[in-house]
């Protein structure tokens, strides 16, 4: 069973990789790219589409505000852009806005980013997997039916690519990225092209008209409408910063190469977030949340999906629903939407595994795994993700509900402790020129902070009801969690810190043997309890069954073994409390002793054998963990199916960790 799925496990991951090598696992900026901003990139294909699905619920006659919708965006990115270019370069390390905090604003506040920013890695995967297949089931309708499975299989695959490792992973999707960039922005100039010739592209929903939700909306209602449009149009900045937290993965000279990639980031998401919008003005495209509101959709409104935003501006673009273009477009769209997951993939672990290297999520998310990835804190993001897929049935409008709180908690709190953080600075300047670059970095995120906690506002109150008072409860009981998992390992260091060097020795050492038969693995027990010469040495054995015990006596006195054997006597065929009893006995005499249980075990060679042996021992030695002064050895007893299995046995099984560097002559394995 071992070695059937460690050859699976090879098959999927590959093979191990030795510590020394992670030096060769940093990214140069052209694969940086595509790992930590596919998120970003590929939200400019449903960003306009949730601007103008909130839009629709007043009718056509709102539509005309959504390029100043989209305009406040495009506002809201370059703040973020500027104001995360300072953090990069301030705080390399990889703590990203949780550093920041963390550093500058204390522990609470760092501990709430983090919260927002686990919740907002978790929605990145669910929301861009959902939207990829969104995109799918648009130039491919019948595969409607197949939502949920669809959206769980592309998790599994994203998580298999990721635990191969970061540059395997790089490689996989730099591609997909620049050429899906590569397609928005050829519909772009072809579309702006036929524009300007006078052959404006049209929307095959131009026809349609939109029945209204809502009539007659005026005064703070109107308002209020434009600013949930607003706030939804602000998922274009979700991802912006993974980049942050991932510094560390980036070539030297690490920060500025961060920089530079957050700057092509940004430029790249205006450009093509701009654009699509833009060409759904000209094309006069027609969405709505609720598809039977669309006067003169074709087919049925209760089952049949209306098309995305980008596949209408696509087909009117490049010539109708069947071109080539058209399916190279929807194809790369739906690679990167699913591929943007990939995002929180490496965001996720890296800030997991600072907060479990800080004490506030358990040490496991801390151990590199076969292929240096955090693997435990892959599969975590992957069962989590995958659960709310399953929950919310793989719907993007009702999961997007969900997403920006954390966002924007994390962004606002980075702005002000950056602020914190130039003030610091500014006191210890030596020049005039490092004074005016503190000042223009200060200034920079002062706004930010300001902007991004109004944006924040804004979002509470208009997507508080429809789903994102989940993430406001979400983030208080994590902020908790990690506070609780704070506290137990400082109590644990706490209790197990020596108070002062101690050479005080045990008394004396009593040695115990369990026997229920006498066999080869009981005589290796005996063996090794003598060849330790405690104090004294009794071979104990339960009386279950009287016929039985007589046996073992006589075999014993056969065999001539020098060991006293002892029978304790069990009248409700119980055998830990007896043997609890009697070690309780013996320490009583003395609290300074220490008893010593030697437990024979056989060791099996198939999984299955476990359940007919060993039961009885490891409930007892689970028990006897919990007394004080007693100490269990397992002297084991390999049976011929188990013997070979250790040259069987691959270099490295899944569990081990491996957290230093190899020993020397070790050979990376080929």
């Amino acid at each position: 069973m071992a070695a059937s799925t460690s050859i699976v496990k090879r098959l999927l991951v590959g093979r191990p990789f030795r510590s020394d090598r992670l030096g060769r696992e940093l990214l140069p900026k052209r694969l940086a790219l595509p790992i930590f901003a596919s998120d970003p990139l590929s939200s400019v294909t449903y960003a306009t589409q949730e601007i103008l699905l909130i839009l629709s619920l007043g009718g056509l006659a709102f539509f005309h505000l959504a390029p100043w919708v989209a305009a406040a965006v495009v506002v809201l990115l370059v703040v973020v852009v500027l104001s995360y270019r300072q953090v990069v370069q301030a705080y390399p390390s990889g703590g990203g806005s949780y550093e920041v905090a963390s550093k500058n604003l204390g522990r609470s506040a760092g501990l709430v980013v983090a919260g927002a920013l686990l919740v907002d890695y978790i929605m990145t995967v669910a929301v861009s997997v959902a939207a990829g297949v969104d995109n799918i089931i648009s130039a491919i309708p019948a595969l409607n039916a197949y939502r949920i499975p669809l959206n769980i299989g592309f998790i599994v695959v994203l998580t298999t690519l990721n635990l191969r490792g970061v540059r395997e992973s790089g490689r996989a999707f730099a591609i997909p990225t620049y050429l899906f960039v590569a397609g928005v922005l050829l519909m772009i100039v072809v579309g702006f092209a036929q524009t300007l010739a006078g052959s404006a592209p049209v929307a095959e929903s131009a026809g349609w008209s939109i029945q209204p939700e809502e009539v007659g909306l005026s005064g703070l209602v109107l308002v209020f409408l434009v600013l949930r449009a607003f706030s939804s149009g602000c998922t274009a900045l979700t991802g912006a910063e993974a980049i942050s937290n991932g510094v560390p993965a980036f070539r030297k000279p690490k920060g500025l190469n961060a920089a530079r990639t957050m700057t092509a980031m940004g430029v790249l998401s205006i450009v093509m977030f701009s654009g699509i919008t833009v060409l759904a003005m000209i094309s006069q495209v027609r969405v709505a949340e609720n598809t039977c509101d669309l006067i003169g959709f074709t087919g049925n409104c209760q089952t049949d999906p209306q098309r995305t935003v980008i596949a209408q501006i696509a087909a009117a673009v490049f010539g109708g629903g069947n071109s080539v273009l058209f399916y190279y477009l929807q194809g790369t769209a739906a690679l990167i939407l699913i591929l943007a997951a990939n995002t929180a993939f490496n965001g996720f672990p890296l800030l997991a595994s600072i907060l479990a290297q800080d004490r506030y999520l358990p040490r496991q998310l801390h151990t590199r795994g076969d292929r240096l990835a955090f693997s435990n804190g892959i599969i975590a993001l992957a069962a989590i993700a995958g659960v709310l897929i399953y929950v919310f049935d793989g719907s993007t409008t009702r999961l997007i509900q969900l997403y920006i709180v954390g966002v924007f908690t994390s962004f606002t709190l980075c702005q002000i402790g950056m602020v914190r953080h130039w003030n610091r600075e500014l006191g210890n300047a030596d020049s005039r020129a490092q004074r005016r670059r503190i000042q223009r970095g200060r200034i920079i995120n002062a706004f930010g902070a300001c902007f991004t906690g109004l944006v924040l506002i804004v979002v509470l109150l208009t997507k508080f009801t429809h789903g994102a008072y989940l993430v406001v409860i979400a983030i208080p009981l994590l902020y908790l969690l990690m506070r609780a998992i704070h506290r137990h390992y400082q109590q644990v260091h706490d209790e197990l810190s020596p108070d002062e060097p101690s050479s005080l020795l045990p008394s004396r050492v009593h040695a115990l043997v369990l026997v229920s038969t006498l066999h080869k693995p009981t005589l290796r027990a005996l063996a090794f309890a003598r060849a330790t010469r405690p104090d004294s040495l009794t071979a104990i054995t339960i009386n279950i069954d009287d016929a039985e015990t007589r046996e073992l006596q006589r075999q014993w006195d056969e065999y001539g073994i020098k060991v006293p054997l002892k029978v304790l006597e069990s009248p409700y065929r119980e055998i830990t409390r007896p043997v609890l009893r009697y070690i309780k006995h013996v320490r009583g005499e003395n609290p300074r002793d220490i008893v010593f249980v030697y437990v024979p075990e056989y060791v099996v060679g198939r999984w299955w054998e476990n359940v007919l042996h060993n039961q009885s021992a490891l409930r007892l030695k689970a028990r006897l963990r919990f007394e004080p002064g007693v100490m269990v050895a397992s002297v084991p007893w390999q049976l011929r199916a188990s013997r070979g299995r250790e040259l069987r046995r691959p270099r490295n099984l899944p569990g081990d960790v491996r957290r230093g560097i190899s020993p020397p002559g070790q050979q990376e394995p080929r």
